[in-house]
């Protein structure tokens, strides 16, 4: 593999390190104190200046992550909260939703608190506050190149309800800048089910700053609300105490290969700026949507970027809109994304 500008055998780095972990690897612990006592977490080092943290104890999500040490994710002044302080009516999941790199939403609910045929949904559905199981981790080399993998399920249940299962995986390799999430979702029941999934990708300061430009592959944009102008919304801003958020809507072909590129022309790392791009890509196929979250407000500083298959207006106004999907009884469905920094 290419690492610290030149290539290297797998023998050749193990004569100069007692153990690859002092290189990269994955390292597991918990959390001690406060709301996110007992909160595991599994940090991914990756050698070549990317580190994150997934989190089994929220859906294996993605809490903070760092590229040579410097933040490119933003963080929620709720920190990595444990799911037991959970409230899911209403917008309770305002109150410990951690931010991160990635929070997913769904798996029956995304967007907007709502009743939907007479059941109560709260914002964003449950699946970020959902403990995993049979979650995995672990380091494996195939002759010169070794991968970090993470996996485990996460489900959501009810009885005389939908049953669907969340079986995920997150890997990246030594001495490369990138992440790929591998996703499959199947109706564990025997009734056809909702299925709504958006994959809540933050980023923040000092990624974003004033000199920092967001480029989106070709699609049609469309603000959530018809107020809202579309001529800003690859902009960035100085923090703003009173900016309001905007939500934009991408949508793009089936067929089609979506992305994002954030570049930062002066990223602060220790030895001066130098110019950083975090890209995102996964296939329309399964996520045609792309939500913009635009809020450089003051605390909540953050660009969300949202790949789904829904909006996010809620399970109610999906059905009314005949957009809402389904999964029928043995039924799956597979989401792939990757995430890269350069």
């Amino acid at each position: 593999m290419k690492l610290y500008g030149r290539e290297w055998t797998r023998r050749e780095l193990e004569a100069r390190v007692g153990r690859i972990e002092q290189i990269a690897g994955i390292r597991r612990f918990i959390s001690a104190e406060g709301n996110e006592a007992g909160v595991e977490q599994i940090q991914v080092r990756t050698g070549a200046g990317l580190s994150y943290f997934v989190t089994p104890t929220k859906g294996l999500d993605i809490s903070l992550a760092e590229y040579h040490g410097v933040p490119i994710s933003w963080q929620s002044c709720n920190g990595d909260t444990h799911p037991r302080y959970y409230e899911p009516k209403d917008n309770g999941w305002l109150r410990t939703a951690s931010g991160g790199l990635l929070m997913t939403c769904g798996l029956m609910q995304v967007g907007s608190a709502c009743e939907d045929q007479g059941e109560r949904l709260g914002l964003h559905g449950r699946a970020h506050h959902t403990t995993a199981c049979q979650v995995t981790a672990g380091c494996s080399w195939e002759e010169d190149e070794m991968e970090m993998r993470i996996s485990g399920v996460i489900e959501e249940t009810s009885i005389f309800g939908g049953h669907l299962r969340l079986t995920r995986q997150i890997s990246s390799r030594l001495g490369e800048n990138s992440l790929f999430i591998q996703d499959e979702v199947r109706n564990m029941g025997f009734h056809r089910c909702p299925h709504m999934i958006l994959y809540h990708f933050n980023f923040g300061f000092p990624l974003l700053s004033e000199d920092t430009t967001v480029k989106f592959q070709g699609a049609k944009v469309q603000s959530r609300e018809q107020e809202t102008p579309t001529d800003s919304y690859d902009a960035w801003h100085a923090p703003d105490a009173d900016y309001q958020e905007r939500v934009y809507y991408h949508y793009h072909d089936s067929g089609s290969q979506p992305w994002v590129q954030i570049e930062n022309p002066n990223f602060p790392l220790v030895l001066g700026g130098v110019k950083v791009r975090v890209s995102l890509q996964w296939s329309a196929d399964t996520l045609p949507n792309l939500v913009q979250w635009k809020m450089p407000g003051a605390g909540t500083h953050v660009l969300g970027i949202e790949p789904a298959n829904c909006h996010v207006e809620g399970r109610r106004k999906e059905r009314e809109r005949g957009s809402l999907l389904f999964l029928e009884p043995g039924e799956t469905v597979k989401y792939e994304i990757r995430l890269n920094l350069a």
